[in-house]
């Protein structure tokens, strides 16, 4: 991410990787949407690549078959029923398209069907207007959370606890699959080049319910997908997800995108929001909102074997163990560069991989951790991916293709060595 890193500035850094979006400071104008405007996301879809990349999947029929469901709804509890249900499926149906099950149409490997159906579906839902009941604001905000959730993967997490309730790293007897639960993010910067994918979201759907054989046995995958959006961090949409399931695994990463050429292991994540535009085009400053901050640390720390995943041979690009923080020291005023993480007692204004969002969940996961007390028990953090970029002779977004074969080269590449990372932690772990 989402992404960017170190002690550069978001826009500074996208920039240099030909990423650059429009500056946070008009994104605070945006207006907030009613409950049934569009949003800023929802907008998108009207623009001719998202169009394109819906048909050639086969995609464009979930938003319809939604509006349809909705229509044969006669209460609100049978209308929260048939979200959930079309939710799930198209989520069962981004994997199985991703996993070579269902006719692909474009490449399977492609993430963006999944998020540009999604997004037609909460327009659906959001004009959506029953003649059989009435439905209050705060009802329609519940059904889309519900369809957020359940088309993210966020419902169909499979990880329970082992038997008699062992929890990580116990139980590791004959025959025991280890469990690893994994996160990727929707396309970002989409104003930049509204054809963009995002590579950890192609390997959480690549991903999800496959087996990994790794040095130590077989180690099943479970995944799920977030949205780029500050406030449904802010109101919690990482913790509800991750909350029921860290307890239960054996090893958790969370994934983004990140710089060109290069994986990142992120050493130390900063409890700072750095204010770049998120998908709705909405900017937000200051230090991370969690809940109980009175507790709240200005760093966290990786406890994935960063060590022996840098040492692996997983694929094409390499992979960096990032311990670059920046930081305000204690008694200091300004930000400095510290390659070597944190100082004692600063304050955080970029963690490795930098104050967006990949940072943001990489914190809000890591803390999780540890106030679950898992901290010695469980290996988990944060994995930077390459930047997904197009073919040479088809960078320009307004006359290039939706695909070309060196971008789902690239792709395909970065997905089999995420899988290759992830078989190196559980070997390690």
């Amino acid at each position: 991410m989402h992404t960017r890193l170190g002690a550069l500035g978001v826009a500074a850094l996208l920039a240099g990787l030909g990423l650059g979006v429009p500056a946070p400071a008009s994104a605070t104008t945006s207006t907030p949407p009613t409950a049934t405007t569009p949003t800023v996301e929802e907008a998108r879809l009207d623009r001719a690549a998202p169009q394109e990349i819906l048909r050639r999947s086969g995609f464009d029929t979930a938003a319809p078959e939604l509006a349809r469901a909705l229509e044969r709804a006669r209460s609100y509890d049978q209308a929260r029923r048939l979200v959930v249900r079309e939710g799930k499926s198209l989520w069962r149906r981004a994997v199985d398209r991703a996993q070579g099950k269902q006719r692909a149409g474009l490449s399977k490997d492609d993430d963006r069907p999944l998020y540009w159906a999604r997004l037609g579906m909460t327009r659906e839902l959001r004009q959506w207007e029953p003649t059989r009941f009435p439905l209050t604001d705060g009802r329609r905000a519940r059904l889309m959370g519900a369809l957020e959730s359940s088309s993210r993967g966020q419902d169909t997490v499979g990880h329970r606890p082992g038997k008699h309730g062992q929890g990580p790293g116990q139980g590791q007897g004959h025959g025991r699959v280890k469990r690893i639960l994994v996160t990727g993010f929707d396309p970002f910067t989409l104003d930049r080049d509204v054809r963009i994918s995002n590579p950890s979201g192609a390997a959480a759907l690549a991903l999800d319910g496959t087996t990994i054989r790794t040095a130590d046995g077989p180690a099943r995958v479970e995944a799920m997908v977030f949205p780029v959006r500050w406030d449904d961090f802010a109101d919690g949409a990482v913790e509800r997800a991750l909350r029921p399931h860290l307890p239960h695994v054996d090893l958790f990463t969370t994934i983004s995108q990140g710089r060109v050429g290069r994986f990142d292991i992120e050493r130390t994540n900063g409890a700072w929001r750095g204010g770049f535009a998120d998908n709705e085009n909405l900017s937000r400053t200051g230090t991370v909102p969690v809940r109980d901050p009175a507790t709240q640390p200005q760093w966290t720390s990786t406890t994935l074997p960063y060590k022996e995943i840098v040492a692996a041979e997983t694929g094409r690009f390499p992979v960096y163990d990032n311990t670059s923080v920046t930081e305000i020291p204690a008694g200091g005023t300004g930000p400095v560069v510290r390659p070597d993480g944190p100082t004692e007692g600063s304050a955080a204004r970029a963690g490795g991989g930098g104050d967006y969002l990949s940072n943001e969940i990489a914190y809000r996961a890591t803390l999780l951790r540890d106030r679950l007390g898992l901290h010695d028990r469980l290996p988990g953090g944060h994995v930077h991916t390459p930047v997904l970029q197009f073919g040479a002779g088809n960078t320009d977004p307004a006359t290039g293709d939706v695909t070309d074969p060196e971008f789902v080269r690239n792709r395909l590449d970065i997905i089999a060595q995420v899988r290759g990372i992830l078989g190196a932690a559980a070997s390690s772990s």
